[in-house]
């Protein structure tokens, strides 16, 4: 049994039925690998969706988890999570992820680990976010999401749709296509090591090809456009 096995009983995922089994594979990676992060800690969850990785985060032991989220219609789907104990451990933000940034840092709110899963890439001014992230004081920042496969540390522009909650929310009022920008490998690293943090990818190979059902997108071969990677940044110690 996997630990999000219980999304196939959910009305909200009962239309993707590999969805249990894609969440129950990056658990392993994004939340089990960071066990020793996590117990204890106060867990700052941006983009959170409806609230799935904040539930996992209480799960794995974290005293508190706060997620920050766009879309108050796919936060209100956090209701429908089974374990009480653990939704009363979470707090959902409904706001704008730079705009509720502003207002953690001004409150004197501190974390000790920042999660940007599925973020990163639905943004253009991912130094920025990196930027606020510090001044929240975190030991570890843990970053999944897709990464261009060019060579060169570059940003590729992009755009998708608003409707989508997956995607990024609209930027001006009734923006039916959201501007993004996808980093490619060497500029995650680049921008890793301008502010001062320590790198580290997670190491997806480790995973058996006969489990790698519902996470291709973390085994794209090189070459072909983007692929899917986890990775975390620590400040250096000097």
């Amino acid at each position: 049994m996997g630990f999000f096995d219980s999304l196939q009983r959910m009305r909200i995922y009962q239309d993707r039925p590999h969805a249990g089994t894609r969440m129950n594979r990056r658990h392993a990676f994004l939340i089990t690998d960071f066990v020793k992060d996590i117990t204890g800690a106060r867990v700052l969850d941006l983009g959170a969706h409806d609230g799935r990785w904040a539930y996992a985060f209480a799960a794995a032991g974290a005293a508190q988890v706060v997620g920050i989220e766009a879309r108050a219609d796919v936060v209100a789907g956090f209701a429908a999570y089974p374990d009480a104990e653990l939704r009363e451990r979470v707090s959902l933000r409904v706001d704008d992820v730079f705009d509720g940034l502003e207002k953690a840092i001004a409150a004197g709110e501190t974390y000790d680990l920042v999660a940007v899963f599925g973020l990163f890439y639905h943004i253009t001014d991912q130094v920025r976010l990196l930027r606020l992230i510090r001044k929240l004081a975190p030991k570890v920042i843990l970053i999944d999401g897709e990464f261009s496969q060019r060579p060169k540390p570059i940003f590729v522009l992009d755009t998708e749709r608003t409707d989508n909650p997956v995607n990024a929310p609209a930027q001006v009022a009734g923006q039916d296509m959201a501007l993004v920008a996808i980093p490619s490998f060497a500029a995650m690293e680049l921008m890793a090591d301008a502010l001062d943090y320590d790198l580290i990818w997670s190491d997806w190979t480790r995973l058996p090809v006969d489990e790698r059902r519902g996470v291709q997108d973390y085994f794209r071969p090189q070459g072909q456009g983007k692929r899917r990677a986890t990775c975390a940044l620590r400040p250096r110690t000097r």
